[in-house]
């Protein structure tokens, strides 16, 4: 199955001015790609491009950021950019989507505003880009595709309500695009990271077990699209605790759950 490569096209990464998104574009300049790099803020890109242009790394294997700042649940904004990356690198070797958020009121944990704000960003800034993807990579017979989830997508845990069930969707998509696109030559891989150090948790006060720091975890998930297989999941002592949840039957894993639940609260109020 193909394994994307600098010498056969960009890479482009959504939801590149911050976070995940941001250090992964730098992780893959730095193996050499021009990346391509697409987030509502423009000049936190700028920023971006600039910092690559000087990192040492990056430069002597012929890694650059360029800028192609769009909404990434605007779908014409988004063939417009795969056109652009066409133009520009002749092809585009690898799409990491991986725009995410998650919007919520306190005060009223189920409206149904925040909701939808949650699951449309989650959900259709992964598949506003799919269709211009998904054509350029079958009309060339070769693609990688990455798509964000989380591992908060893999079971209902207390709290995760709308947040989660936009990831299990993801996770579902991903599955069901490996399935069907890869007789097109086009490996699909789903990312699945769990508590890491951006500024999505910046704003968690509940404990993050196994959190990890920013750079060491995208450099995993680079060493994951290099590797191959279908699933990123990290850290891996959180995604196989989950993922052993997740085949346990619902008696023994609701009651589990809610303890660790109970456990969360408790360790909130007790903090300072």
């Amino acid at each position: 199955m193909y394994r994307a490569s600098p010498k056969d096209g960009a890479a482009w990464v959504t939801g590149a001015s911050s976070g995940i998104g941001r250090q992964v574009a730098i992780e893959l300049a730095r193996a050499g790609y021009t990346v391509i790099a697409t987030a509502r803020r423009h000049d936190e890109l700028e920023l971006l491009s600039a910092e690559v242009a000087a990192d040492e790394v990056a430069v002597a294997h012929g890694g650059r950021v360029l800028t192609e700042p769009g909404d990434t649940r605007d779908e014409a904004r988004m063939a417009a950019i795969v056109a652009a990356i066409v133009a520009e690198c002749g092809g585009l070797a690898l799409a990491f989507l991986n725009v995410g958020g998650h919007f919520s009121d306190p005060a009223a944990p189920y409206a149904a505003g925040p909701a939808w704000a949650t699951i449309e960003l989650n959900v259709r800034s992964v598949t506003a880009c799919l269709d211009p993807v998904v054509a350029h990579m079958r009309g060339r017979g070769r693609g990688q595709i990455v798509i964000n989830a989380s591992l908060a997508g893999l079971i209902g845990l207390p709290g995760g309500t709308f947040y989660g069930a936009s990831k299990a969707a993801l996770i579902h998509l991903a599955e069901s695009l490996a399935l069907t696109l890869s007789r097109d030559g086009i490996r699909v891989q789903v990312l699945t990271p769990g508590f890491i150090e951006t500024p999505l948790t910046a704003g968690i006060t509940m404990p993050m077990p196994f959190l990890m720091q920013l750079e060491p975890a995208t450099r995993r998930i680079v060493k994951g699209f290099e590797r191959g297989g279908f699933a990123i999941a990290l850290p891996i002592r959180l995604a196989m605790i989950l993922k052993l949840l997740r085949i346990l039957p619902y008696w023994l894993t609701f009651p589990l759950l809610r303890l660790a639940g109970r456990a969360a609260e408790r360790a909130e109020t007790r903090k300072p």
